[in-house]
């Protein structure tokens, strides 16, 4: 496009974000997602949460930092969903 690219306009990469961030995103994928028909994603099945933590040797003084991080995530993809259920379904009654 002959153009210079804007690296303030550009998304972080992973190697931009702490070590702490990249391993909660993989916590957070391993996760299991809650989906009923009638609403879409509730969010991620913590139930697993203490068993992965113990697998990936999370130091007890990180939890917190963790679960801020998990809800974070958790609460964007939660929205996320919504708005596209709502807008589907704001699409179907147009119809």
């Amino acid at each position: 496009m002959n153009q210079e690219p804007d690296w303030d306009k550009c998304p972080p990469a992973g190697e931009d974000f702490p070590d702490s961030v990249m391993e909660a995103l993989h916590i957070y994928n391993s996760l299991g997602n809650r989906i009923f028909p009638e609403v879409g994603f509730t969010g991620k099945d913590f139930t697993t949460l203490p068993l992965i933590m113990e697998l990936q040797k999370i130091e007890p003084h990180e939890h917190d930092w963790l679960m801020e991080i998990l809800l974070f995530l958790d609460n964007r993809e939660i929205v996320s969903s919504q708005k596209a259920i709502k807008a589907a379904y704001d699409k179907a009654k147009r119809k």
